[in-house]
């Protein structure tokens, strides 16, 4: 057996490699703790490389908070720790390449940068929204246990790293951009070229999130922001009752874009807008207007239909193609004139040739489930408990996979849950025999012990 690996790559290393690539003359050397040589970066003048005035000093558009720059050396800060197989809690260990793993994110996100850099094709992730009652990630960001522990009380005798950040804590929306900010800069790492990533959110955070990741992915590679009506009714405790949730969507590369976006696949309830009332040998079919907005020359003659109506554009409007076109598409059967040939001519779309739909933002709960559905999914899967808060439906976690990904990609989970993720990947892959595999990664939480988890074992 090979000799493994007990620490992550060092990122800050690999950082100055990459800038020394690009700029040469930028990198120096400085002693370390040790007192020992190793690579730095000149930054005044790798300032000045890039720019034509340094602004060091002037007011500058960006997102700054409390704890920012020990965040990123947390994301860059190498750890001597290693992945163990557990091989009795494995099923197919020899032949399945999915994998879930146990710890804390961001530590499994430093070990999963050398074997999958710029593999994985898509992230989901629902990380917790910090509405106050939720917990979050404790990382050492800006003070030390001992000093934070004096200051705001969240550290208790076992120095848990889970802590319920409450809007009382005077660092409520820092530590929570800290926590975000570091797991996504190692997150785009892993992203293929086509790579995208989906991240749900709630109003709580929605507006500092975009501003992250226009940070870390870059803003020209903000693909949309998704609409997801959650619930089904209002809320009637509530003078204004939230509906919806969001999807956060990023491409690695938007030049990749329609790589990194699938159209949406035609629903049972599309196709059966098709029909083939003339027996087409393309099969069912739906007809559209053959008429464009505006006026061009060439697209103003006149046409007489099989049963000797003649049609010239509406005012205000032209044909849709030019007559050589027209008369094409006529002879290749693709216009339909109506049953008697004398309807006004229209173009003929066939369910065969149809990729799909174009992605909407507007995702109702008809078409990919709600709130209420996910749980029953839960209750159906450990019968009739509830053990998992606010879990997602899997129709909602089947259609992101679908625009998302190819049949053969790696999707990562890092706030895996209650495993949707998995279960979705799982169930697209047996409908259209797909071979798509997941990384789901948990940190390992105890059970309240007066909890139905816990009394369940």
């Amino acid at each position: 057996m090979e000799k493994m690996r007990m620490e992550s790559p060092d990122m800050t290393a690999q950082n100055i490699e990459k800038i020394g690539a690009l700029f040469p003359n930028c990198v120096t050397e400085t002693v370390d703790e040790n007192g020992k040589m190793k690579k730095a970066i000149n930054f005044k003048l790798l300032r000045q490389m890039l720019t034509d005035s340094v602004i060091e000093g002037d007011e500058a558009y960006e997102f700054i908070w409390v704890g920012k720059k020990a965040a990123i050396m947390e994301a860059n800060k190498p750890i001597r720790k290693t992945l163990r197989p557990c091989l009795e809690e494995s099923k197919d260990w020899d032949t399945t390449e999915n994998l879930y793993i146990e710890g804390d994110n961001l530590e499994v996100l430093k070990l999963l940068q050398e074997s999958y850099l710029d593999k994985v094709k898509m992230i989901y992730i629902d990380p917790p929204y910090n509405t106050g009652n939720d917990f979050i990630y404790r990382d050492n960001f800006a003070q030390s246990a001992d000093e934070y522990d004096d200051n705001s009380g969240v550290y208790d005798e076992y120095d848990n790293r889970l802590f319920k950040n409450t809007d009382s804590n005077g660092r409520y929306h820092s530590d929570w951009c800290s926590m975000i900010y570091s797991r996504l800069m190692l997150a785009r790492n892993l992203l293929t070229e086509d790579g995208v990533i989906f991240i749900s959110i709630d109003d709580h955070e929605q507006a500092s999130l975009r501003k992250i990741c226009d940070e870390v992915f870059g803003s020209s590679n903000f693909v949309g922001q998704f609409i997801w009506q959650r619930r089904t009714s209002p809320d009637m405790r509530k003078l204004v009752s939230t509906a919806h949730d969001y999807i956060i969507t990023y491409a690695k590369n938007s030049d990749n874009l329609t790589a990194a976006i699938n159209k949406v696949r035609l629903s049972e309830k599309d196709a059966k807008n098709y029909k083939n009332p003339d027996n087409d040998p393309r099969g069912p079919w739906a007809s559209s207007d053959f008429t464009a907005q505006g006026f061009r020359p060439n697209q103003m003659y006149e046409i007489v239909t099989p049963g000797g109506a003649h049609y010239t554009p509406p005012e205000g409007r032209c044909w849709k193609n030019v007559e050589s076109e027209f008369l094409k598409q006529c002879e290749e059967g693709r216009m339909w004139f109506g049953k008697d040939g004398l309807g006004i001519p229209r173009r003929k779309t066939y369910l065969s040739e149809r990729e799909g739909k174009n992605v909407w933002t507007w995702w109702p709960n008809t078409e990919v489930g709600h709130s209420q559905e996910a749980t029953q999914e839960v209750k159906a899967l450990f019968e009739g408990h509830t053990f998992f808060d606010y879990p997602k439906p899997v129709r909602l976690l089947k259609k992101i996979i679908q625009i998302g990904t190819h049949e053969d990609s790696i999707i990562l989970d890092f706030f895996s849950g209650s495993a949707t993720t998995a279960h979705a990947v799982m169930q697209l892959n047996a409908e259209d025999s797909g071979n798509r595999k997941f990384i789901m990664i948990q940190l390992t939480e105890e059970c309240d012990v007066q909890s139905d988890a816990f009394n369940a074992g």
